[in-house]
């Protein structure tokens, strides 16, 4: 998505802002996990060798201070990790949420550095297509997805959302994934899909998939 925000001083662009505080925000995790340098900046380290856990898997990324673990996930591993969206980059729609230590974050606001060694999981590590978990399999069976590009960060959301609370209500299921924006406005499915999956989850039936 293109960035039509102005860059002057009065509206830094995003991009602007993280090239500014990408080396001061990165410095505890770099102190602590970055197994290398490459490239050369008069003024300081340019590129990092970042370690990175995702869905399970040891993976390393040679990336700038200053990317995004958004942009390490879906540009700079190889294979990639395309599961999170880019889409607003402002952290307002949450088509790239990924779970972070256990906790849902949008991947676009996290720097790479910051999250070295944590355990990053996203919606392909919470279920396959020959097996998939009961948020997802809950998504196909109430139609809870059309264009289906919200539709992994939904998964990560509610995922997260039904194993810190097993029986929500209605209000709590809407509240719980109110950072995530679905431009189809399918709302009213997505919610039935979580409630269901919520049951299955309970061991209560109702939904087909694992």
């Amino acid at each position: 998505m293109s960035d039509h925000r102005s860059d002057g001083p009065k509206n830094p662009s995003r991009r602007r802002f993280l090239a500014g505080v990408g080396l001061a925000g990165a410095g505890a995790a770099l102190a602590k996990h970055a197994h290398g340098f490459g490239g050369k900046a008069p003024e300081g380290v340019r590129e990092l060798n970042v370690p990175l856990v995702v869905n399970g898997k040891k993976r390393a990324v040679k990336v700038e201070a200053r990317t995004t673990l958004l942009s390490a996930l879906r540009e700079h591993l190889d294979p990639p990790v395309i599961g999170p969206k880019q889409v607003c980059e402002q952290g307002a729609c949450g088509a790239c949420t990924v779970l972070l230590n256990g906790r849902p974050v949008n991947s676009c606001l996290v720097l790479a550095a910051d999250a070295a060694g944590a355990r990053i999981v996203t919606a392909e590590g919470l279920g396959t297509p020959g097996h998939l978990n009961p948020v997802q399999a809950a998504l196909v069976e109430h139609d809870g997805l059309m264009c289906g590009y919200c539709t992994p960060g939904f998964v990560v959301t509610l995922s997260a959302l039904l194993d810190k609370n097993p029986n929500p209500t209605i209000d709590q299921v809407q509240h719980g994934c109110a950072g995530n924006f679905c431009r189809c406005g399918t709302y009213p499915r997505v919610f039935e899909a979580a409630l269901a999956a919520a049951k299955a989850k309970r061991g209560l039936g109702g939904i087909r998939g694992g």
